[in-house]
């Protein structure tokens, strides 16, 4: 039995009642709340008492303590589950009003757990593998901590994920990666109850999970997920594995409510008053709804106060580290950029004023890495099987391997969703700052995970590249004409569209300054003039937009663009010029952080009472705001083709003749 847990019985008091308790809130709460999902906490309530009682490292007195094992539920529909657990054990927050008040608007208890809600949940959970693939971020962020600062960082990651985890595609991701990087600290507890929404789960798969996840390098063991023994010994393997570790727990839907457990009408919807007193007879649970009997509170808040003495011993480890040990992993849980930072870049700035380099905004972006990953130890990057491509990788991050976690660089192979949601992982741990890149037309595989990055408010910095029709003869599919307006469309996400080397090295300043927020940097393939050739004395990207070339003479014409199409903006700004048009340009690389920009300042910008033409080598969706109505947008109506980019950029009419006569036609 591990040290963190209790005994299984005490004062007559079972497991088995225990786990009862969970049922019971679980049955209460969305009866209660006419909505939710009884039957996974029910089926799944043996094993998370047994996790929770013996073997998971926590404390509910403080959340957040570094070392603490992670506990992920996967099949966030089943938040139940998670709420009773954090109730039970002693969260002062978590409290019976909250679990009355489940899926209710501004309680604790929403209907899938959300990360910087509910004190205890280590991650915003819901769409299905999201979890699974974060917990393998969480594990591999665990091991490179442990790598720099040894038994400081010395913890599990525990995941319950369910069939519909294991049948989403990004499941293979993560299992596949966990099982390279041999990452022994993961366990996977799977509720295998094959049931879904639909029905029995051979209406749809006959896939030998078991199999599958050994296949790729994972400890695999079947037990009964009613029997707490068989349970806790099958936990006691996992640990000592070398190998990441699944438990298949063979699990009854909504066990104990007659009528209907191991059927799909336990799933989604509210036992009924009728099966839920039935589930009460069944149970032997005669008390009223919401009421948990004091010897079963008694033991589940014993289970919650033992890891007390577990941070106890870790804080004291911490206090008796040496002086520049402690230093350094304070700094590195706490987030903060290092001072020398902004000294740092600022010189880099100013040498790159000097030298006006015309290159591809991807290798800006690696050039500007180069100072960054020498600045900030933190950084941890990697790419999707594209690092050639997208420039990630620097002469500060050696590979991160099975056998040595020591490194800063990680190939994720050909995983798009599983890079973005490792990412996440890497992120909630803690004590690392995760970028990775690949094109950015695939986004589209990993939107989903940078979805919850926004939601969430990570710092995850995604570098995209290949970002319009200027890379050229791979043609549509890779050509990236909507991707921007979606990725825009996203609250709560920076996306970043820098125009030359200087403007990429301030945009990633800006993305690693916003601590709350994840940013995208859509880089090109194609050189780019440098056009900001003098030191900045602020970050001007930061600002979102500004006025890079003002007009000679009183302004007739804004013209607005970001990234590879300042260059065309600015050659027909000296062409309108030259007809007598005074011309100036604003450089756009972030619609957020401008929108973020005083009134006053945003005005000066964009200049209402002149003419405005946006154009940027994408889908013109949004920049209608910036333009007005009586402005011009010059951009993607069609997804590209395959050719030489200046080829391309012809052929659609992104060209500064197009620009000229824009402004010519609307002026008379």
């Amino acid at each position: 039995m591990n040290d963190t847990g209790v005994a299984a019985v005490a004062d007559e008091i079972t497991e088995q009642d225990m786990a009862n308790a969970i049922r019971a809130l679980a049955m209460d709460a969305v009866q209660k709340a006419n909505s939710g999902h009884p039957g996974m906490p029910m089926g799944m309530a043996d094993v998370a008492t047994v996790l929770f009682n013996r073997f998971l490292k926590f404390d509910p007195a403080e959340p957040g303590w570094a070392d603490r094992d992670r506990f992920v539920l996967s099949a966030g529909h089943g938040s139940m589950l998670l709420y009773s657990l954090l109730h039970l054990t002693g969260y002062e927050a978590v409290t019976l009003d909250q679990l009355r008040n489940f899926r209710q608007l501004g309680s604790l208890t929403p209907g899938h757990p959300e990360y910087g809600h509910t004190p205890g949940v280590e991650t915003t959970t819901g769409p299905l593998g999201q979890g699974l693939t974060t917990a393998v971020g969480m594990a591999l962020g665990e091991r490179l901590l442990n790598a720099r600062f040894g038994d400081l960082v010395d913890h599990r990651t525990y995941v319950i994920a369910g069939d519909g985890c294991l049948m989403e595609g990004i499941s293979h991701e993560a299992i596949s990666l966990a099982g390279h990087l041999r990452l022994g600290k993961l366990i996977v507890l799977w509720d295998d109850n094959e049931i879904t929404i639909d029905g029995g789960t051979d209406l749809s798969v006959s896939d030998n999970q078991g199999d599958r996840f050994a296949a790729q390098g994972w400890h695999v063991q079947r037990v009964d997920g009613h029997d707490p023994e068989a349970i806790a010994v099958a936990i006691e393997l996992a640990q000592a594995s070398e190998e990441p570790s699944l438990i298949a727990c063979r699990t009854v839907i909504g066990y104990g409510a007659p009528n209907k457990q191991g059927t799909s009408a336990t799933h989604g919807a509210p036992l009924g008053d009728a099966e839920i007193a039935a589930a009460r007879e069944t149970l032997g649970w005669p008390y009223p709804p919401f009421e948990i009997p004091q010897p079963i509170r008694k033991l589940w808040l014993k289970a919650g106060r033992k890891g007390a003495r577990a941070r106890a011993a870790w804080e004291k480890a911490l206090g008796e580290a040496p002086a520049a040990t402690r230093t350094a992993f304070e700094a590195a849980l706490s987030g903060k950029l290092p001072a020398a930072f902004a000294e740092q870049m600022a010189a880099y700035k100013a040498e790159l004023a000097a030298k006006a380099p015309r290159v591809a905004t991807r290798k800006a972006s690696q050039m500007a890495l180069e100072v960054i990953n020498g600045a900030i130890v933190e950084t941890v990057g990697g790419s999707a099987d594209l690092t050639g491509s997208n420039n990630t990788k620097t002469s500060q991050t050696l590979p991160v391997t099975a056998d040595d976690f020591s490194g800063r660089y990680i190939y994720y192979g050909v995983r798009e969703h599983g890079m973005a949601a490792v990412m996440n992982g890497l992120a909630l741990h803690g004590g690392v700052i995760p970028y990775g890149g690949t094109f950015l037309v695939f986004t589209d595989y990993a939107r989903p995970a940078i979805r919850l990055s926004a939601l969430m408010g990570l710092r995850v910095i995604y570098v995209m590249t290949h970002d319009s029709i200027g890379l050229g003869e791979d043609g549509p599919t890779h050509q990236p004409v909507e991707h921007l307006a979606a990725l825009r469309a996203i609250p709560n996400l920076a996306v970043y569209r820098p125009a030359d080397a200087m403007e990429t090295a301030e945009c990633w300043e800006a993305a690693l300054q916003s601590d709350s927020m994840p940013s995208v940097i859509a880089l090109s393939r194609q050189d780019l003039t440098a056009y900001r050739t003098e030191v900045p004395t602020e970050n001007l990207c930061a600002r979102g937009a500004y006025e890079l070339r003002a007009a000679d003479g009183d302004a007739k014409v804004t013209l607005i663009a970001s990234g590879s199409e300042v260059e065309l903006v600015c050659e027909a700004r000296d062409r309108l010029q030259q007809a007598g048009i005074p011309t100036r340009v604003v450089s756009m690389p972030s619609w957020e952080a401008f929108e973020r920009q005083s009134d006053a300042y945003r005005r000066d910008t964009l200049r209402p009472d002149t003419l405005r033409i946006a154009v940027e080598a994408a889908t013109m969706l949004g920049w209608e705001r910036y333009v007005g109505d009586t402005g011009v947008t010059i951009g993607m109506t069609a997804f590209g083709a395959s050719a030489p980019y200046k080829e391309l950029y012809n052929h659609f009419g992104l060209t500064v003749e197009a620009i000229v006569e824009a402004a010519k036609s609307r002026l008379g």
